[in-house]
C-alpha cells in the first residue's frame, strides 16, 4: 500500500475539480478547502493542526494574485504543498552525533510499536554511513525481549550487549563502557516499553538518561495509531525530553495523522520512517519528500536513492542503454527484476514516479519470491529467440513453455502481461517527459 494512499487520492480529487480553470473564484477555492479539511479530519490529524492549516492555505489561496491568475489552479497546489512541507517539519533533521564517541541513541516507546526491529533497522541504517554500532539489551521485562534483539542484531549482523535480567541502569551504562573499550562509535538503546504509559517506566527511562546522558533519545511511535500517537509522544515528551520521532508502520497508513500532527503539536522532528518489514525498509524522514508523496507528485530523490542502493553504475548505464534502443527484453526482465526488489515493492516504486503512480494504478507490478522463482522457470523455460522477442509467443509455444515450466498458461500469460507493464513503465521514464500533477 502507497504511503498516505486514501488521503492522497482525496487531496489529489479535490485538486482535479480545479484544473483546465484559468482564475479561479472563491467559492471553488471554499469549496476545495473544504474537502481537503474533510480528508485531512478523516486521516486522523490533529483538528487544531487541521484548522490552522486550511486558514494558512485559504489566506494565501484567496489572494488577488491567486484568483486571477492564468495558472491559478497550479498555484494552489504550490501552496497546498508548501504548507505541509512546514507542517511536517520543513527540512530534514539528521541524527546527532557526539563530540566524543560513543554516540548513545536511547530507543522509547509502547510496546507493539516495533521498537526492538527499529533497533535493527537503525543499526543497519547506520552501517551504511560508515558507522560501527553495538545494540544493547536494556527490555528486561517483556518475554524473549533479550532473545529477540539477539535475533534482529544477528539478521542485521551487529553484535548485542546484554546483562540478562539484572538493573537496566546499570546494563545501559556498562554497555556505554564496552562500546568505548571495543571501538564501537555508536550504542543503540533497546529500552522497555509497557502496554500504556506509566510511573516505573518513565521513572526508569528517566534514570537511565541521567546515567548515560544519550545524544539522541528517539520514541518509536506506530504511526496506525493517528492521533492516539500524538498523545503517547507529547507524554514521553514532557517526561524526556525526545529529540526526535520514529514512525512505523507508515507502509500501513492509508491515514497519516501522525506525521502530520506530531511535528505541529509537540515541536520535535520526525527523523526516520519504517516503511516495510525487512530491516532495510527505514527511511530518513524529509518533509518536502513526503508532502510530494501526499499530493501525488511523486519523490524522484528517494527513488533515485533506493535505486543506487540496489543497482551497480555498470547496470544502470547498461539498463539505461536498453530503454533508450527499445530492446529491453526478458533476459533483462529476469536480471532487473531481482534487482528492483532489492529497491521495495514495485508498485510503490512506480507511486514515486511523478506522473505514473494514477496512470498505472491497479496494474499488477507485485513479484514475491514465490512468483521469482516461477518467473525464473517460466522464462528458462523458452527459447533464446522467444527470451529477445516475446512477441512471437502465440498459443502453442505458451503451452508448450507452460508445461516445460511446470506452470499453467496462465501464469505465462500474467509474466508477459507484467513484463509489457514494465517494459511501459521504462518506456515513459525514459522518454524525459514529465506531466505535472493532477493532469494540469
Amino acid at each position: 500500500m502507497a504511503l498516505f494512499g486514501t488521503l492522497s487520492e482525496k487531496i489529489n480529487h479535490a485538486f482535479s475539480k480545479l484544473k483546465n480553470k484559468g482564475a479561479l473564484t472563491e467559492l471553488e477555492i471554499k469549496n476545495a478547502m473544504r474537502e481537503i479539511r474533510i480528508a485531512l479530519l478523516e486521516a486522523d490529524v490533529n483538528f487544531g493542526v487541521v484548522k490552522a492549516f486550511i486558514n494558512a492555505v485559504s489566506e494565501k489561496a484567496c489572494g488577488d494574485n491567486i484568483l486571477k491568475g492564468l495558472d491559478a489552479s497550479q498555484q494552489v497546489v504550490k501552496i497546498v504543498n508548501e504548507e505541509l512541507i512546514r507542517l511536517m517539519g520543513s527540512t530534514h533533521s539528521k541524527l546527532e552525533v557526539a563530540d566524543k564517541p560513543p554516540t548513545v541513541i536511547m530507543m522509547c516507546g509502547l510496546q507493539g510499536a516495533g521498537k526492538t526491529t527499529m533497533c535493527g533497522k537503525l543499526a543497519i541504517y547506520l552501517k551504511k554511513q560508515g558507522k560501527k554500532p553495538l545494540l544493547a539489551a536494556g527490555d528486561i521485562y517483556r518475554p524473549a525481549a533479550i532473545k529477540q534483539l539477539q535475533v534482529v542484531g544477528q539478521k542485521a549482523e551487529v553484535p548485542v550487549f546484554e546483562m540478562g535480567q539484572i538493573s537496566p541502569v546499570k546494563i545501559a551504562s556498562e554497555a556505554v563502557d564496552y562500546a568505548v573499550k571495543n571501538g564501537y562509535d555508536t550504542v543503540i538503546l533497546d529500552t522497555a516499553g509497557r502496554l500504556q504509559i506509566d510511573e516505573n517506566l518513565m521513572k526508569e527511562l528517566s534514570d537511565i538518561k541521567a546515567k548515560i546522558k544519550p545524544t539522541e533519545i528517539l520514541l518509536v511511535v506506530d504511526a496506525m495509531l493517528g492521533q492516539e500517537s500524538v498523545n503517547v509522544a507529547s507524554e514521553f515528551n514532557r517526561q524526556l525530553e525526545l529529540t526526535g520521532v520514529i514512525l512505523t508502520k507508515l507502509d500501513g497508513d492509508t491515514r497519516g495523522g501522525a506525521a502530520l500532527s506530531i511535528k505541529a503539536i509537540m515541536n520535535k522532528p520526525i527523523k526516520f520512517c519504517g516503511v516495510g518489514e525487512k530491516l532495510t525498509d527505514l527511511e530518513p524522514f524529509y518533509p518536502d519528500r513526503m508532502a510530494s508523496r501526499i499530493l501525488g507528485m511523486g519523490d524522484v530523490l528517494t527513488l533515485i536513492e533506493k535505486a543506487e542502493q540496489a543497482i551497480s553504475e555498470e547496470e544502470a548505464v547498461k539498463l539505461a542503454k536498453k530503454m533508450k534502443n527499445n530492446t529491453f527484453d526478458l533476459n533483462d526482465y529476469l536480471s532487473q527484476i531481482g534487482s528492483m526488489k532489492k529497491m521495495g515493492n514495485i508498485a510503490d516504486m512506480v507511486g514515486l514516479i511523478p506522473g505514473l503512480g494514477g496512470k498505472l494504478k491497479g496494474a499488477d507490478l507485485n513479484v514475491d519470491e514465490k512468483q521469482l522463482d516461477k518467473i525464473k522457470a517460466i522464462i528458462q523455460s523458452m527459447t533464446p529467440k522467444e527470451r529477445a522477442h516475446p512477441e512471437i509467443l502465440n498459443a502453442s509455444r505458451r503451452r508448450r513453455i507452460a508445461a516445460g515450466s511446470g506452470t499453467n498458461v496462465q501464469d505465462v500469460n500474467k509474466l508477459l502481461n507484467q513484463f509489457n507493464q514494465t517494459k511501459d513503465l521504462m518506456r515513459k521514464m525514459s522518454s524525459g517527459k514529465r506531466k505535472l500533477p493532477f493532469g494540469f
